[in-house]
Order: C-alpha cells, then structure tokens, then sequence
C-alpha cells in the first residue's frame, strides 16, 4: 500500500526548487521518479498539486508526497555460487564477492545475490518484499565480504534494529591512498547525495550524521592498510568519507580513487600503481567481520571472511616490493 509522507520546509530558509528538496530528503529517489511523481500529481505544496520540478518552495510551505509501492518483478531463483559460512533455522551469514549486486534495481532483474539466495535457500524474510527477501543490510556491488541474511520475519525485524540501534559491530578492510599523520582517527561527516550526480554521495555538513572510526593497520610509501570501524551505515559511507579527506580508496572510480591518483606521482611509482591498478578491479574494501546478538537465543556471534583473492595478491605485491614498502 502506497504511504504519504509529510514534510514543512524549514522557517527561515532560502527558496529552493522542490524537486531538489524532495531528493535531498529522499535519497534513494532518481530524479526521473520524482519526475513522474510529480506528473502524476502524487506531490502536492500546501494540498495543491505541483505542476512542475521546478516550482520553487519557501519558508512554512507543508509538503505531502505519496511513495509509491515498489513494482512488483519477477525474481528469479538462479544457480549462482553462494559463499555460507553459517546457517540456522533464523539466519545466514554469507561471504559476498565482488561484482555482485544484492538485489535487483532498475532493468537488472538476474545475477543479483537475491537471486543466488531465491536457489539455494527455502525460507527468507517477506519484510523488504519479493525484491529483497531476506536482506537486513546491504554491500555494493564492488565490496566483497561478511553480509546477514534473515530467514522469518521475527529475526529480521530483531538484526533490522540492532543495525538502527548501531549495537552490531561491523569492521571492513580498507586499502587507501596516502599516509595518515595519527594512528586512529574518525571521520564525523554528514552525507546526502550529490546534486549534480545521482550515482555519488557527498560528506560536508549536509546530509543525514555519518560516523566512521579508522586505525592504521599496515603502512606503505603512498597507500595505507586500514581498519575501519562505520558507526553508521550510510550509502557508500565508507568510501564518500576517505575521499573527502584525501583518502579515496585505491581502485575506486566513482570517488577519484583509480588513475586521478597517479599524477601526484613520481614516473617509476607512476608505474608500479598502474600495474597494481589492473589486477585491482575494483575497490580496496572488504567487510572483514561482523558482531551480532542472535535474534533467538540472544547469545552475542562473530564470523568473518578471508581477504578475497584480488586483495591479498595486492597486499602480498607490496610486502614484497622492497623499493615500495615503507
């Protein structure tokens, strides 16, 4: 069932376009589906209709805005390889490789995890419909590693609000560029989703609270091995964070983490990175580990997933590399 939210815009704030308010309040919002919700009269600024994207909204304005019910897909169930590292009667605990998405979006319907999960397991949760049964959280695509799935609803809605009440602990591996001048640090950011490109959130003070705690873990002379602790769980959080601050993670293209480092360069470390580049695909990011209370006999669990090929072979690359290492 279709649901209405209600939004004021703030007193004393500067007129703006409301299709721009609407995706900054709702992110995950394209700006094609705040097009046709405004086409088809679903938003309305002081219960008139708004006719156009670019109506502006001032002070006081009260906004509704009917979300419609996701369009039902047909999902598949496909034999694609699935990584358990442990199940029960509530939950599963996989190892997510790389290049897999978690659920179908847009035109892409197969070769999600969804569909991997739809062949291998009997019962996941209905809770996030027939797109995301089972799914409590979410990797991207390019992140490998420790993922939780629900198998009833009762354990959903239980690990659903551990992640709210940020009681589980979750650690990623990351491989950044450059060399931090402290041993630990957090970055407390906002971040919302870009203006200008839809595909990229932007940390600044912007934005919905994000939090991500790091500790150096292994050093060399232009990349650094992190521990990273996300205290919130915001859309590429992570890796929107360590770009902000000079850090994108190595292999990432969205957040000038690939070739955009390489000029800062001298010519024969120029090289080698490039060469470090191709085998790396992707980005350096790996959920390592995973803390948890079980939803049923509340006893606290831990699991966590081996570096994945691609990145060990990098990091056994610059162990090696005498001329490289720190």
């Amino acid at each position: 069932m279709a649901k209405t939210r209600t939004i004021v815009y703030p007193e004393n704030e500067e007129p703006v376009r409301i299709d721009r308010f609407v995706a900054a309040s709702f992110p995950d919002f394209s700006r094609s589906q705040i097009k046709k919700l405004i086409e088809e009269n679903s938003i309305t600024c002081n219960k008139n209709p708004v006719l156009k994207a670019s109506h502006k909204i001032t002070s006081g304005d009260k906004l509704s805005i009917i979300i419609p019910d996701p369009e039902d897909m047909n999902v598949v169930p496909e034999d694609i390889p699935l990584d358990i590292i442990y199940q029960d009667k509530d939950l599963v605990v996989i190892n997510k490789t790389h290049g897999i998405m978690v659920h179908p979006a847009g035109s892409i319907v197969s070769g999600t995890l969804v569909n991997a999960l739809l062949f291998h397991l009997k019962d996941l949760s209905g809770i996030n419909g027939v797109l995301r049964p089972g799914i409590v959280h979410r990797l991207d695509k390019n992140t490998s590693g420790i993922m939780l799935i629900a198998k009833n609803d009762r354990s959903h809605r239980h690990l659903a609000r551990q992640f709210e009440t940020r009681t589980i602990t979750k650690k990623y591996l990351a491989l950044v560029w450059g060399i931090f001048t402290k041993p630990e640090g957090i970055i407390n950011r906002s971040i919302a989703r870009s203006k200008s490109d839809r595909k990229i959130m932007v940390s600044g003070s912007e934005g919905r609270e994000s939090i991500t705690h790091y500790s150096v873990r292994e050093e060399f002379e232009y990349l650094t091995l992190l521990d990273v602790q996300p205290k919130t769980g915001r859309t590429h959080q992570i890796r929107s964070h360590f770009s902000s601050i000079g850090h994108p993670v190595f292999g990432d293209t969205l957040y000038k983490g690939r070739n955009q480092r390489l000029a800062d360069l001298t010519t024969g470390k120029r090289t080698f990175a490039t060469q470090m580049l191709k085998l790396m695909q992707r980005q350096a990011l790996h959920a390592e580990e995973i803390v948890f209370v079980h939803p049923s006999n509340q006893t606290k669990m831990s699991f966590s997933a081996p570096v994945p090929g691609d990145f060990e072979e990098i990091l056994v690359i610059l162990r090696k590399n005498k001329g490289f290492n720190k």
